[in-house]
């Protein structure tokens, strides 16, 4: 079996064995190798911490950026990697189904549509399905692991009927996976969980909202995300160690540092 065949193989049993998984997000080959390192199952990426790593701002990345990134990750491990593919790179259904075939090529097992572009509100229902349909339907060619992402609290849409309409209307045109980050509450969330029935990714990178995994099994959530949780977590580290350094000219960040396990032990 191909290995990209076999990494999508994996990716799918993840979804349907029991239980709940987390799907950490890392930021560059290094990261990708630190998390398969400490034992994690499946990776994805984040498009928020890959534009940081440029020095740009969420959705400041190219298609074909994204890809290159994404194809540094998917190279570095031996797990299979889902991407954050944005709106797919357009706003037509043809953008999102060709997004998804470059994405299979390049090796990814799975990997994340928006129904809204950048920074702007979601798309009219009916074209969001479309999209989500033309995404699907190319996702079946290869078996790719197709999430789709209800994006209304990102947008500062808090309606969570529409919401649920639809996660509904995209899990009938074709799915396999269903999201609604930031919503505000485990309310929410439940009212998710009675809607559809193909399993839900919950992202827990959002202040306050960040449930223990095993509360999120508890309410049948099959897979959890972190966003940029990883990559702010590593900066801040990074950012207190500068600051100690130009304030005050001390190292005391070098002892911390050496505590830790050598990461360089999941190098190659």
């Amino acid at each position: 079996m191909p290995i990209s065949a076999a990494k999508i193989a994996a990716f799918r049993q993840l979804h349907a064995a029991p239980g709940i998984f987390v799907i950490p997000n890392p930021w560059d080959a290094g990261s990708a190798r630190l998390l398969q390192g400490v034992g994690f199952k499946a990776l994805a990426t984040s498009s928020a911490a890959s534009a940081h790593t440029l020095g740009r701002k969420d959705y400041g990345v190219t298609r074909e950026e994204a890809l290159q990134m994404a194809k540094l990750i998917v190279d570095a491990v031996a797990i299979p990697v889902s991407a954050d593919l944005e709106d797919g790179f357009g706003p037509t259904p043809a953008d999102a189904a060709e997004t998804i075939r470059q994405a299979a090529e390049i090796g990814l097992a799975g990997g994340s549509i928006e129904d809204a572009a950048g920074g702007k509100p979601p798309f009219e229902l009916g074209l969001a399905v479309e999209r989500v349909a033309a995404a699907a339907e190319e996702a079946r060619k290869s078996g790719f692991v197709l999430t789709a992402r209800a994006e209304n609290y990102t947008r500062g849409v808090a309606d969570l009927d529409d919401t649920l309409r639809r996660l509904q209307a995209y899990e009938q045109a074709g799915a396999d996976v269903l999201f609604a980050p930031g919503l505000p509450d485990l309310d929410a969330l439940k009212a998710v969980m009675a809607t559809v029935t193909k399993p839900v990714n919950y992202m827990s990178g959002t202040r306050g909202r960040a449930f223990p995994v095993a509360q999120l099994a508890a309410l049948g959530v099959k897979r959890v995300s972190v966003a940029t949780a990883l990559y702010r977590a590593a900066m801040t580290g990074l950012h207190d160690a500068a600051r100690e350094l130009a304030d005050h000219g001390t190292f005391s960040f070098v002892d911390r540092s050496l505590t830790s396990p050598e990461i360089g032990q999941w190098m190659k």
